[in-house]
């Protein structure tokens, strides 16, 4: 593993202006175990992994410290709202963190003073929206009610119906194939909606592992850090997600449902086999899916052996051959949030946050309160850890250019006609739907 201490001093000061390595390998780095700090930057920003700095400036041109601000003001904006959303519920128009990074709330209808003035106290922007949260969601619901009431062959082209929180409008989210769906809108939702088209979302099917056993070691297994699914059968590889504790406190490892080829065997005696990889090989066995679910939500929880439990004992996230993040809570997902996720193919990317509170339709299963974001996830990434800040936000689930092979700009366009879109569900609603299982933050 390479020393990134003088790197990151040259990183930053122009910021002013996936694999399990065998045992053989360095373990990764105590973060501030070399010492000192660098000079106009928070402590915390002097502990990103280097690899995570270069995927802020490549994808968002943030420094560090930018990152881990605009990340905190989502998680204050994301406090306000709950309380906004319920004082002033005729005024309140959403949050989201603007292009610029700056906390935005909407302001909507003439009674919205005092709501202007509650957000101007705890220090966001207040901005004039024709239509309030409570608005949009009604129509959001109408328009869902409608798409109901579609010819199958229509329905089934339609990916979701979402709030656009930033444009104060509702989205209709469909394949290229229904573009004359903008003519059946119905008139009175015409002004507040929109049809986008572009490629149905897939799966970020697991790749296929190969048959080559090898006998290694390793000294810890991270989030991101790639895994083989072996069960009916089948061989997948896919990528830890967050390391978290149950309610006996015994280590578990929180990944993507659709990454055990055989979930209707979890927490049975022929439940999928979790094994450790290295290149194309396969390890030892760490564990087996203990839970997997596929509908509503889209994770699975994996029970290591005993031998394995030790390995999980830590709450970082890593890229092949990297320092490792540690992860210190976890977050909402807000509108403009600049996120990043860990693969072990692709290893970091980072995007914003681009949707929340959305119901994601991933071929015959739809995840329930998903998020999506514009960062690329490739076959192999499934299940990996997005976070914010240090902050885990979520799982994984789905892109639109999971088939493709590449996150190439170019190649992503033709396809999509756009940009890449990755899909989640939310580390909270995991949480939520399992009481007494707790991400590891020490």
């Amino acid at each position: 593993m390479r020393s990134s201490l003088a790197r990151r001093a040259v990183v930053f000061g122009s910021a002013a202006l996936l694999l399990v390595t065998p045992a053989v390998a360095q373990a990764s780095p105590e973060p501030g175990a070399a010492g000192g700090s660098t000079p106009g930057v928070s402590d915390q920003a002097a502990h990103l992994p280097i690899e995570l700095i270069d995927a802020l400036q490549r994808d968002l041109k943030l420094s560090p410290d930018q990152y881990l601000q605009q990340s905190e003001a989502a998680q204050k904006l994301a406090e306000f709202a709950a309380m906004a959303g319920v004082q002033f519920p005729e005024a309140f128009g959403g949050t989201w963190l603007d292009a610029a990074g700056t906390p935005v709330v909407g302001v909507a209808g003439p009674d919205g003073a005092a709501l202007r003035d509650a957000v101007t106290n705890a220090g966001f922007t207040p901005t004039d929206v024709q239509r309030s949260s409570q608005r949009l969601d009604a129509d959001r619901t109408a328009l869902t009610d409608w798409v109901a009431t579609l010819p199958p062959e229509i329905a089934k082209l339609v990916h979701g119906v979402t709030v656009d929180i930033a444009n104060n409008s509702i989205v209709v989210g469909a394949e290229n194939a229904a573009g004359s769906l903008v003519d059946l809108l119905p008139p009175a939702l015409r002004e507040a909606a929109r049809v986008i088209l572009g490629p149905a979302l897939a799966p970020l099917v697991p790749t296929t592992t190969g048959e080559e056993v090898a006998q290694f070691g390793t000294d810890a297994l991270l989030g991101g850090d790639p895994y083989a699914a072996n069960g009916g059968g089948m061989g997948l590889r896919c990528s830890l997600g967050f390391n978290a504790v149950d309610q006996a406190g015994a280590s578990v490892n929180i990944s993507a449902g659709h990454c055990d080829p055989s979930p209707a065997s979890a927490g049975t005696p022929y439940a999928s086999q979790a094994r450790a990889m290295v290149g194309n090989l396969t390890g030892p066995a760490i564990g087996t899916f203990e839970k997997t679910n596929l509908q509503g939500l889209d994770y699975s929880i994996i029970r290591p052996t005993a031998e394995a439990a030790r390995l999980l004992s830590n709450n970082q996230v890593r890229v092949p051959n990297a320092e490792a993040l540690r992860i210190s809570g976890t977050a909402n997902p807000v509108v403009g949030a600049p996120a990043c996720k860990a693969g072990n193919t692709t290893g970091y990317s980072c995007g914003v946050v681009t949707s929340v509170n959305r119901n994601i339709k991933v071929g015959d299963r739809v995840i329930d309160n998903g998020f999506t974001t514009d960062m690329c996830g490739l076959r192999g990434d499934s299940g990996g850890p997005i976070v914010t800040g240090t902050l885990a936000l979520g799982i994984s689930s789905a892109s639109n250019v999971g088939g493709i092979g590449t996150c190439d700009a170019a190649a992503v366009a033709q396809v999509t006609g756009g940009g890449p879109t990755l899909s989640a569900t939310p580390i909270k609603s995991i949480l939520g739907a399992n009481p007494g299982l707790a991400l590891r933050t020490s």
